[in-house]
């Protein structure tokens, strides 16, 4: 039988490290630069992701990052520059956004990560209010971070629902009714989380006017 391995990723859609290959492919597949080794134990592998990853995997061009991805569309590559973060703004980190075709109407929300403006997460869409797909993004995020054992940032451009995250309680005036059954299930399961969960990431309010829209808007304004 085969030795477990652990694997650090250094440079990957959610730099960390995870416990079997599957979820590192996962992590690096398609992911330009990426940065990972395997390791024998844990610890091996956690002392390395907090030290430099060219004292493991040597100074070759797979440590830098280009400015650019490649996206394939009907066989044919196309270049798009990943446009400068603002000062200020944390590299590796996610943010996070909800956009709603009405108010209250279809709704979804997603969660971006900001070193490559990689999609992480997507829910939707479903009938709800902009404030509550805010509300849960943030939530998903916190969560995610928390099952992969991340230290970083999440940016939400909303501050009603940040200050719903911190209350844990979602304050909709939405009517819950056959409807709206489902979302008001999730509500309750994030709330619930909240109050069962301690977590260390810092929530951090996206300052759309210095800074230009949010990377994980949808572009629908």
């Amino acid at each position: 039988m085969a030795k477990a391995k652990f694997y650090t990723v250094w440079k990957g859609c959610i730099p960390g490290v995870y416990s079997s290959w599957i979820e590192c492919w996962k992590q690096v597949h398609g992911f330009e630069g990426a940065v990972y080794k395997s390791f024998n134990t844990k610890e091996e592998a956690e002392a390395a992701f907090n030290s430099n990853p060219s004292s493991y995997v040597g100074a070759s061009g797979r440590i830098t990052t280009s400015a650019k991805r490649v996206v394939q569309r009907s066989g044919s590559e196309k270049h798009e520059t990943v446009k400068p973060l603002p000062l200020g703004v944390t590299e590796v980190s996610l943010a996070v956004d909800a956009a709603c075709s009405g108010n209250p109407g279809k709704m979804e929300y997603r969660g971006v990560y900001l070193v490559n403006r990689r999609e992480i997460f997507h829910y939707g869409p479903v009938y709800g209010t902009n404030n509550i797909g805010e509300f849960l993004a943030i939530v998903h995020a916190l969560a995610l971070l928390k099952q992969k054992n991340l230290e970083m940032p999440v940016y939400s451009d909303s501050r009603i629902a940040i200050g719903w995250v911190k209350q844990k309680k979602c304050k909709t005036n939405l009517p819950r009714n056959e409807k709206t059954e489902d979302l008001f299930s999730m509500i309750s399961r994030a709330e619930d989380w909240l109050k069962c969960n301690v977590y260390s990431n810092s929530i951090i309010k996206w300052e759309t006017d210095k800074w230009g829209e949010i990377p994980a808007d949808f572009g629908r304004k």
